[in-house]
């Protein structure tokens, strides 16, 4: 590009997503083309919008399609935590990376659709828009796909750590126990009589208690691992974020 000089500050908590040389410049010097917006600015710096709480220059706010004028300084701002998703109940869509991330999020009674399947940037970005989904991912491309609802970076490659950040960050409201890890379907209770020719001699012997999924029929009990999975639910209302009221 050859055009306008501006400068844009880059909290430190989004350098990841910008190249190692402009992180040594704060404020950073870019060169812009005199026609695109501040967000294409942005993004061609390589901070997915997602990820970005708003914009300012010169001290005031400005939207994503403010072009920018020489000399402005602008400043890049992270998302506000708990995050506000407005026009849809908060659901998530996660991509075929994420697979742990989504079971542990269905445990805690969070809507969220997974893809088991590498269906493609396009079609992901579609299904966000078409269900009103926020877009869970580590792919930063797809990020940066507009069909997109909404959508947010998954910062971590460890589930507990991701699902710490995306509790943290959404404050979606938890129900344990109330989804099937599985399929994503709600979880009701059932007697022993209605799921009996799904369960193994040992399982009808030693349990009493079930819930069953409505939409794919798993059973559910608490059985050896369940121990497990109490510790995971426990750390996650630890360290989750106050919920919305």
């Amino acid at each position: 590009m050859n055009g306008p000089h501006i400068t844009v500050s880059i909290p430190a908590e989004l350098h990841l997503f910008v190249a190692a040389d402009r992180r040594r410049e704060e404020p950073g010097t870019v060169v812009t083309d005199g026609t695109s917006s501040l967000g294409h600015v942005v993004e061609s710096l390589g901070v997915p919008l997602t990820e970005v709480g708003g914009l300012s220059v010169d001290g005031r706010a400005v939207p994503n399609a403010h072009v920018p004028a020489p000399g402005e300084a602008v400043r890049v701002h992270a998302v506000v935590r708990p995050q506000e998703v407005p026009g849809a109940p908060l659901r998530f869509l996660l991509d075929v990376h994420l697979g742990t991330l989504a079971r542990r999020l269905r445990l805690l009674g969070v809507d969220a659709a997974y893809e088991n399947e590498d269906i493609g940037d396009p079609a992901l970005a579609a299904l966000s828009a078409s269900d009103r989904r926020v877009m869970l991912t580590r792919d930063r491309g797809l990020l940066r796909r507009r069909e997109l609802w909404a959508g947010a970076y998954v910062y971590s490659d460890r589930p507990a750590d991701q699902l710490r950040d995306i509790l943290q960050r959404f404050a979606p409201d938890l129900a344990p126990w109330t989804r099937c890890v599985a399929c994503n379907g709600l979880l009701t209770p059932a007697d022993k009589e209605s799921v009996r020719d799904r369960l193994e001699g040992g399982t009808e012997r030693s349990y009493d208690v079930f819930a069953a999924c409505a939409s794919c029929g798993r059973v559910y009990w608490r059985g050896a691992h369940h121990t497990r999975l109490e510790a995971v639910v426990a750390e996650a209302l630890r360290d989750a974020a106050p919920t919305r009221h």
